[in-house]
């Protein structure tokens, strides 16, 4: 599947039933690596809320939403938010998956390089990092892709869907080492 097979939208363009349906499709898959957004959209009343939440977050520049769209049939296939932001020290977070059969298509490495570009460029950020369990090896491996650092093992600090405290592996990309390799 080629850039030209999807496309991104914003949170605007999204409909909460789409990603409501995303989410559901894809409950197995993302439960232990989103377990939040997993609670707040396991109903459709649940999704609207979550929905509308986020795009108030967003009209206060206090989260950004990115969603991959399959042109042919017009369906959700990918989510990734710029969370955690930190406009003090200029750094933000990234937390995205994908339709379980859209994975190794390239939808969540393309959604990564955009949205480093929105991050450094419109956002102005010095850092941006992504933390994911120490068993989600794909996920290490899009942030290794696009030259990211692993920077440690932040331990129990994160819980699972189960209640589990889970080790987390930190990834940070710098804005000069960004612009290094942009070029």
């Amino acid at each position: 599947m080629s850039f030209t097979d999807w496309k991104i939208d914003r949170i605007e363009d999204v409909s909460a039933e789409e990603f409501f349906t995303l989410v559901n499709k894809n409950k197995n898959h993302i439960q232990k690596t989103f377990p939040v957004t997993l609670a707040n959209s396991d109903s459709l009343k649940k999704a609207e809320g979550f929905m509308a939440v986020n795009l108030e977050k967003e009209k206060n520049n206090e989260g950004f939403y990115f969603f991959a769209r399959d042109i042919k049939t017009n369906e959700l296939i990918g989510y990734l938010c710029v969370k955690t932001i930190d406009y003090r020290i200029s750094k933000c977070e990234l937390g995205y998956f994908v339709d379980e059969d859209y994975q190794v298509k390239g939808i969540i490495s393309k959604l990564v390089s955009e949205t480093l570009a929105f991050c450094f460029n419109t956002l102005k950020m010095n850092k941006v990092f992504i933390c994911t369990s120490k068993i989600n090896t794909a996920s290490q491996q899009i942030a290794l892709k696009h030259h990211f650092k692993q920077e440690g093992i932040l331990r129990e600090e994160f819980k699972s869907s189960d209640g589990t405290l889970e080790d987390v592996v930190y990834f940070g990309l710098l804005k000069s080492e960004y612009n290094t390799h942009e070029r």
